[in-house]
């Protein structure tokens, strides 16, 4: 499993030569500007938190250019089943099993409209029991009891965690929130993409350090191997 940064909580995904693309925000970026090319992503799925701008801007786009086939909840995936586009709908504690492997959808605390003020449905989070690997991302939330769920069914073996504060959760509570899923090794996202939730990336590490984990702050366009 290769994960790839595009910046804020954009990933690519790549399982057995699968490509999964989370919430692509891109062209909207200004960190990822003469960084990150929409056009050369490759996307067979299109995994959606949210409906928020900052998560979905290039979701349909990008969508249309690969033919991926978008999954998320219910109300997002007939948004976009309306505009032609191929999705599979999900809804919180419902799974699935597709080629690169078993999907659920679990809670998460936000919010969820798309710019143009359509209801995007209650916001969630995904578990991803790929071959050998499996993860979790978070999406935009905050701390929540819920997490403790994921691990009674299964052993993560990455927790990407939003720790930008102000909107989601912080770095404090994306520690709680690793022990609550059980999982040291977490990939930080959601942070430093505006001023609301600029972070100092050494005091983050050095506070999940101290707790016996280890958070990765991956820069635009890298990657890591599990």
């Amino acid at each position: 499993m290769i994960i790839t940064h595009y910046g804020h909580s954009t990933f690519a995904i790549q399982i057995e030569g699968i490509n999964l693309v989370v919430d692509p925000f891109i062209t909207g970026n200004e960190q990822t500007k003469n960084k990150v090319n929409l056009d050369d992503i490759e996307a067979d799925y299109i995994l959606l938190t949210h409906a928020h701008q900052d998560h979905t801007l290039d979701a349909g786009t990008l969508a249309k250019k690969t033919g991926a086939v978008i999954i998320s909840n219910y109300e997002i995936a007939n948004y976009y089943e309306e505009k032609g586009l191929e999705v599979h709908p999900l809804n919180h504690g419902g799974a699935a099993t597709f080629d690169f492997g078993r999907l659920k959808y679990v809670a998460a605390v936000h919010t969820s409209s798309f710019a143009d003020g359509t209801y995007g449905g209650q916001p969630g989070g995904f578990v991803i029991e790929g071959a050998h690997k499996n993860i979790y991302i978070a999406g935009d939330t905050g701390l929540t009891m819920d997490m403790k769920l994921i691990p009674m069914q299964t052993k993560l073996d990455l927790a990407i965690l939003p720790i930008g504060d102000n909107f989601t959760m912080g770095v404090d509570d994306a520690i709680l929130a690793s022990d609550f899923v059980e999982c040291d090794k977490v990939l930080g996202c959601h942070y430093d993409t505006f001023g609301y939730i600029e972070i100092d990336h050494e005091e983050a590490k050095r506070k999940f350090y101290e707790k016996g984990k280890d958070l990765m702050l991956l820069g635009i366009g890298e990657s890591l191997e599990l």
